[in-house]
């Protein structure tokens, strides 16, 4: 078993034993979407996030063994490890504990202590820390330690090299720094105030306190924003007597010549060795902690806009807004193959909107499009405004917003340019705008993530972290739908579990040159797909229409003997599959006994049940259970609300403080988290996610700031 088991299982609140094989399943090279579908009887079920959080934990784990051992090699190699620090280091759970120990070993550069020994000090500064003199005095002790030879003429310049020294001593036990570290922060606060006389965004904290322990992390967030503009100086502050009740309880002992002298040096200690360092490490862990809770509310905002459900079937009209360079138009039809593009425009500086009324209606007519996505930015109040006065001629056709976030930097991409060599950059954004309506998974994963604005602060953050979570949501995401062999390109493919850019690439090489794939099995035939490859992709690639409507499931290629015997043991065949799946096959396992049908098909239940539910509904599609996107014909203005009105929208953005609502307005409206339920919630995720169709009321709308406030539905009902 593997040591972190016990640890990482109590810290997770899992059986040690699955957490066990899940570090073994890990170290063996299986990839989480693998582990998570395929292998559930392994670890009682774990879902992808679940998997995730224990792989990042074991990698912390193990990077504080190797770190555990390097220090204790150190400090055996100069001849000061002793069975009790020993013992310490084996106990620490934390990288800044083990630090604390290390500490007082840890190699330095020159300090007035370090010029203190060289004078030969130290033994006199370890007699007054000792505080055991209960007679004599200071000077008496100090006296024998004067040598001009090394520099020290007086008795003063001994104490005071010796305080020095102590004064260090104290900065570097482990203990006091544990305690003080606890004590700031739970009793400190950080306060910002203006850098200048400037006026900025940050205003409103020129004068701002708020204690350690409560403050939020977006406001970390904006704070260090601040002081890195230069507009806001922070600090971290602990009260000092605090700090020194502390210190003096730890290392100030009573009745002797020397603990006034030690509890000066502790004042020392802490205004110059211990509470800069310890400021800059409650700020770091301030920032870091900011920083992860920003980047876990932007992977659960991409998840649900990933998996946001298809608009299928439908011939689409992608509309770019813009004002100067005219508003660019793509139709695609229901594969996403282009159509037709063309650039009209009704907006200014050109106002030709007749013009462009009859080439827009030309082209639905031409094409029988049945939904305009117009994207979200410049420009887009008056282009929906002109194609809601449009479609009073299309009766058959409606619109809705599309969030063009990050659809510039595909269409100036190199795969934007590979994709459609012969349209300009503004042509393939419209492109893209009409094909993430019709399949957002599929083209979104062309898109770096950090631009599709779903997130806050993400330019903050740790590039290395922020892409892991990312990647890691993309993956799920793509490996939870599945991928059609015969469809799906490079991008998607190369995020299906165990797959890389180039297996993605050869997979539709191979495709391209013999044509559509008939089989799973055909997988072996393409470079750089070998067997551990084909295990962990194979369950999450699809072919339709294949020679095996198993190909077509999320069963995979190695139980597909277990799911033979299974619609043996109920009474069906792969025919049977074929013909639109087998609602019955549930009842008919229940009435078996999963126990006993899992023996005899040579599975386990986890794995059977997964079978059963895939046989039931072959090639469904988990996003088809999600609300489809709002579609419109008219169009609203900020000025027609009023407080009070009943509207629906989308969620667009989940932040800290609150939910951004597209109503088919220009702006969108901001739920505030106070306005979301009647009951406390710690985080607006816990209400809504991104996706998710709200009934809203109006509180407020302010046409001159362009700001809209809204209520829940919800929230107004349980009041």
């Amino acid at each position: 078993m593997d040591k972190n088991a016990p640890l990482l299982a109590e810290e997770l609140g899992w059986k040690t034993q699955y957490v066990d094989n899940v570090i073994r399943l890990l170290d063996e090279g299986n990839t989480v979407p693998f582990i998570a579908r395929y292998r559930k009887e392994l670890h009682g079920a774990m879902d992808d996030q679940l998997l995730r959080k224990l792989a990042q934990r074991l990698q912390y784990r193990r990077g504080l063994d190797k770190r555990r051992g390097e220090i204790s090699n150190a400090v055996r190699d100069q001849g000061k490890l002793t069975p009790e620090l020993a013992a310490a280091l084996e106990q620490v759970g934390t990288l800044a504990e083990l630090e604390d120990l290390y500490r007082p070993y840890r190699p330095k550069r020159r300090t007035r202590a370090s010029e203190a020994r060289e004078r030969g000090l130290e033994p006199l500064a370890v007699r007054l820390l000792a505080q055991q003199d209960r007679e004599g005095s200071l000077e008496a002790l100090a006296e024998r330690y004067v040598n001009r030879e090394k520099g020290v003429a007086t008795v003063p310049e001994a104490l005071e090299g010796a305080a020095d020294i102590v004064a260090e001593l104290i900065a570097d036990d482990a203990i006091l720094r544990r305690r003080l570290r606890d004590l700031y922060r739970r009793r400190g606060v950080l306060v910002s105030r203006a850098a200048g006389e400037e006026d900025s965004v940050y205003r409103g904290y020129y004068d701002y306190r708020e204690p350690v322990d409560r403050i939020p992390g977006h406001r970390v967030l904006a704070l260090n924003r601040g002081e890195r503009e230069k507009f806001l100086k922070v600090r971290a502050e602990l009260d000092d007597a605090l700090a020194l009740r502390e210190i003096r309880q730890r290392v100030v002992r009573p009745v002797s010549v020397s603990n006034r002298f030690v509890a000066q040096a502790a004042e020392e200690a802490w205004k110059r060795l211990i509470q800069p360092s310890l400021e800059r490490e409650v700020r770091g862990e301030l920032t870091q902690q900011a920083a992860e809770q920003a980047i876990r509310t932007f992977g659960d905002n991409l998840r649900p806009l990933l998996m946001q459900p298809p608009v299928r079937g439908k011939v689409t009209l992608g509309f770019d807004p813009a004002y100067r360079t005219g508003c660019k138009l793509a139709v695609v039809d229901p594969t996403g193959r282009v159509l037709e593009t063309g650039v009209i425009y009704p907006t200014p500086p050109h106002n030709k909107t007749r013009e462009a009324r009859q080439v827009l209606a030309d082209m639905i007519r031409r094409h029988g499009v049945q939904v305009i996505a117009i994207g979200n930015g410049t420009a887009s109040r008056e282009s929906e405004r002109f194609v809601s006065e449009l479609l009073e001629e299309a009766p058959e056709t409606a619109y809705t917003m599309v969030s063009e976030a990050g659809a510039s930097v595909y269409s100036a991409s190199p795969l934007g340019a590979e994709e459609f060599p012969d349209y300009d950059v503004s042509l393939r954004s419209a492109v893209s705008i009409a094909r993430r309506l019709q399949d957002p998974l599929a083209e979104l994963v062309k898109i770096d993530p950090r631009s599709i604005g779903v997130g806050q602060y993400q330019h903050d953050m740790p590039s290395a972290r922020l892409d892991e979570v990312l990647s890691g949501v993309v993956e799920d995401c793509v490996n939870r739908v599945g991928a059609d062999l015969n469809t799906a390109s490079a991008s998607l493919l190369e995020h299906v579990a165990g797959l890389t850019g180039v297996s993605a690439r050869n997979i539709v090489a191979y495709r391209e040159e013999h044509g559509p794939y008939t089989g799973r099995e055909e997988l072996r035939k393409v470079p750089r797909i070998g067997p551990r490859t084909f295990q962990q992709c194979a369950g999450f690639l699809r072919v339709p229409g294949g020679a095996n409507i198993l190909d077509n499931t999320g069963v995979h290629p190695e139980s597909y003997p277990a799911a033979e015997k299974l619609l043996t043991l109920c009474g069906y065949t792969l025919e049977d599959v074929a013909h639109g799946g087998l609602e019955g096959l549930k009842d008919r396992l229940e009435a078996i006994g999963v126990p006993q049908a899992a023996q005899a098909c040579g599975t386990g239940e986890p794995t059977l049940r997964d079978i059963a539910d895939e046989l039931a509904r072959p090639g469904r599609d988990p996003r088809d259970q999600l609300p489809p996107p709002v579609l419109r014909r008219d169009v609203l203005d900020i000025r027609d609300l009023r407080p009070g009105m009943a509207l629906r929208g989308t969620v667009r953005n989940v932040v800290d403080f609150g939910a951004f609502v597209d109503l088919g307005l220009h702006q969108d409206g901001l739920i505030h988290i106070s306005q979301m339920s009647s009951r406390f919630i710690r985080h607006p995720s816990q209400v809504v996610q991104v996706g998710d169709v709200v009934e809203v009321t109006v509180l407020e709308a302010d046409p001159v700031r362009g700001r809209i406030s809204l209520r829940m539905k919800q929230a107004e009902e349980k009041d």
